[in-house]
């Protein structure tokens, strides 16, 4: 059989090098290799990817943005960063939204989702499909994460020897409200405006935590029906999960490093004892159903392949 021909542009990044290593475990796949000398050639680079059967972008957006026009309308093209995620010309790549399975087995242009935006459009966008919350509601959005998402610099600086005290507590950064995954939280959802949006930094490698507290009798809903919409529509996949109301929890905690090293992503619907507040949570690895498991995902249902090879459920 004729193997795919793959190419990782921007292989020695974090992502990069997650999805190269999965791609190495694949019999029926070749990755196409650029010496070190044509790496940031841009005219050297595009015709790698003309030459692939698939390409990964896992790259800064500008630089991202720059080889696009180079490439052949064709060549089926995953785009890691942020820079084409709204873009009407690409598919949105979270396959388990309803209608998007079917355009990404077709697509050539296709945008991986930020790890932050799919935490928080993963129990969201369903229920603005639904109509069960209204494109006028204003949403707040906490996101705990692990330092790996910030790349080979600042895995060096928490894996070193510590001199800095602040490495050793949780920071939140993004404190201006303002942050390169809002655009997509908003576009992907179908709410009018992105959430009120804080992430969270703290001193352990990966795993991902994204909560969105709900005021129920402002919504008029009840805790029952959103745990029953979010359930029935995940009903059946393999790498999302919907937790029963009140159930999932460990004693009361939840760890963010709970599914680090797995390619699914766990919602759990925790409810106050009257029901009128609730939060909605999002577990899951940012280096995996975050990162490069979900553009590996993205890939299988492109090239027609079992949409699960090569992940960890």
């Amino acid at each position: 059989m004729e193997k795919y021909k793959i190419f990782v542009d921007g292989s020695a990044g974090t992502t990069g090098l997650r999805i190269a290593d999965r791609l190495a475990q694949c019999s029926d796949i070749t990755v196409l290799p650029i010496s070190d000398a044509d790496r940031k050639n841009l005219h050297a680079r595009a015709a790698v990817i003309n030459e692939s059967d698939l390409s990964f972008l896992c790259l800064p957006d500008d630089v991202a943005r720059e080889v696009v026009p180079l490439l052949r309308s064709d060549v089926r093209v995953l785009d890691t960063s942020t820079a084409h995620r709204t873009d009407p010309a690409w598919v949105y790549g979270l396959p388990e939204l309803h209608g998007t399975r079917e355009k990404l087995k077709t697509a050539a242009r296709v945008a991986v989702p930020g790890c932050h935006a799919t935490g928080f459009i993963a129990p969201t966008a369903p229920l603005v499909q639904l109509g069960l919350l209204p494109k006028t509601t204003q949403l707040c959005c906490y996101s705990l994460t692990g330092y790996s998402g910030g790349g080979k610099k600042m895995i060096a600086e928490y894996e070193a020897p510590r001199t800095d005290p602040a490495l050793d507590a949780a920071r939140p950064y993004g404190l201006a409200l303002h942050h390169k995954h809002l655009p997509e939280m908003a576009a992907v959802t179908g709410l009018d405006k992105p959430p009120l949006f804080v992430p969270v930094l703290a001193d352990y490698y990966a795993g991902m935590e994204t909560m969105i507290p709900l005021d129920l009798p402002a919504l008029g809903l009840t805790a029952q029906q959103v745990a029953d919409a979010l359930a029935s529509y995940y009903a059946g996949e393999a790498l999302v999960r919907v937790h029963p109301l009140n159930t999932g929890t460990d004693g009361g905690f939840l760890a963010a490093n709970k599914l680090a090293g797995r390619d699914s992503l766990e919602i759990f619907c925790l409810a106050n004892p009257d029901g009128t507040q609730m939060q909605l949570i999002s577990l899951f690895d940012n280096l995996g159903k975050g990162s490069s498991g979900a553009a590996v995902q993205c890939m299988n249902l492109m090239l027609g392949r079992n949409e699960t090879e090569g992940l960890n459920q």
